[in-house]
């Protein structure tokens, strides 16, 4: 198969696969017709953002740091979650209440000193009820104590890619050096609605009930719109506030982060106008899937004649509405491919057009390994090399 025949299959092949995550993501969408300039937005920063494609949809100094509040609380969870998924710790294993966790200031889940509380309802007491005590007590659980806690906190920011966040403690009570920005917390939102299902349902639960108190979750906008189902609310006097928001319709998720809104109504209200900018004047399409065969190349020297090529992640794009129509796709093989050849091994380029605008490039991965071929059969395609 000659590289145009592999182009010209790549282009009919792209509009008929199945609707496919993108390497880059958190970058400015491309638009090719006309869309809507987003809402008029107050807060000092905000974004909005697909989760599955990565595109930026609104934005407003999203990369400008802002006290987090009580978004922090977001991280606090991603750690406990990531020990729950260690074996580290468990659900049922039951927190001893420290006095440090009881006289924690601001919103708490009304833990006693002494308390035996398991850490499922310290989870839901934090991201139901925003307890700063049940952030605490989890936070000595894991790592012993709040400080060494902040540590590890660090560390997964700092591996999901959140460059611009730094955490002193779990809970997000006002600290010089504690700090975020809205492009990392949607960062972090999506780690964890992607890495842990099964704790997300906690995110859209409206009340919990703790030693007879009840109280409800903050976000209103689970009461206001039935597509939402996450994610945390903040506020201090330093922060103002602020909100970490979810949504999905039609398969298509977005997230919303909102920073320094001057009133608890404004947050809701602004994001609740970026989500339905985003879900009004785009749409999300998976094109292809992680290890999909999208064509083979000649392969030279080897025990086999081809050798199959696909992307190393799934490929989603967020285009305006109306335009998939529009999209077309072209490929490039980097040239002669010659044994051996690892599996995952870059091997050329996957490029997708919207309106003569480039808006997604991926690699083209080798699918499986490829050993050397015969002596003779390798004698006969050195020559043949020669002549291409």
């Amino acid at each position: 198969m000659t590289l145009r025949t592999l182009v010209l299959a790549l282009l009919l092949g792209l509009l008929a696969a199945p609707a496919a995550a993108q390497a880059r993501w958190g970058e400015p969408i491309v638009e090719s017709t006309p869309v809507p300039s987003p809402p008029a937005i107050a807060a000092p920063n905000y974004v909005l953002v697909d989760l599955h494609s990565g595109d930026i949809l609104a934005q407003g100094n999203p990369k400008t740091s802002h006290p987090p509040a009580s978004l922090t609380k977001l991280m606090t969870a991603y750690v406990v979650f990531r020990e729950l998924s260690a074996g580290n710790i468990s659900l049922d294993d039951q927190v001893t209440i420290s006095e440090k966790a009881w006289r924690a200031e601001g919103s708490r889940m009304f833990v006693e000193v002494g308390d035996q509380v398991s850490v499922e309802k310290l989870l839901q007491g934090m991201i139901v009820q925003s307890g700063n005590d049940a952030s605490v007590a989890l936070a000595e659980y894991v790592a012993g104590d709040e400080r060494t806690f902040a540590q590890l906190m660090n560390q997964h920011a700092e591996r999901l890619g959140m460059e611009n966040t730094h955490y002193t403690n779990a809970t997000g009570m006002p600290d010089s050096e504690l700090r975020t920005t809205a492009l990392d917390t949607a960062r972090l939102a999506k780690a964890i609605i992607e890495e842990f299902p099964e704790y997300y349902d906690w995110y859209s639960q409206r009340a919990f009930t703790y030693a007879g108190i009840t109280q409800h979750n903050r976000n209103k906008l689970l009461w206001r719109d039935s597509s939402v189902d996450g994610l945390k609310t903040g506020y201090t006097s330093n922060a103002g506030y602020n909100l970490t928001t979810s949504a999905k319709r039609d398969g298509m998720r977005l997230i919303s982060v909102v920073l320094g809104a001057d009133s608890a109504q404004a947050r809701i209200r602004q994001s609740h106008q970026l989500l339905n900018y985003g879900f009004r004047f785009f749409e999300t399409h998976r094109l292809y899937t992680a290890d999909e065969a999208l064509t083979e190349t000649k392969l030279w020297q080897g025990a086999q004649e081809s050798i199959s090529l696909g992307v190393p992640h799934d490929i989603y794009v967020t285009i305006p509405r109306r335009e998939y129509d529009n999209l077309s796709a072209s490929m490039s093989v980097d040239g002669p491919v010659i044994a051996p050849i690892g599996a995952g091994e870059p091997l050329g380029r996957l490029r997708v057009e919207l309106a003569d605008t480039t808006i997604h490039e991926a690699p083209l991965v080798s699918q499986s390994e490829a050993e050397k071929g015969g002596l003779w059969g390798q004698m006969i395609d050195k020559i043949l090399l020669r002549f291409q």
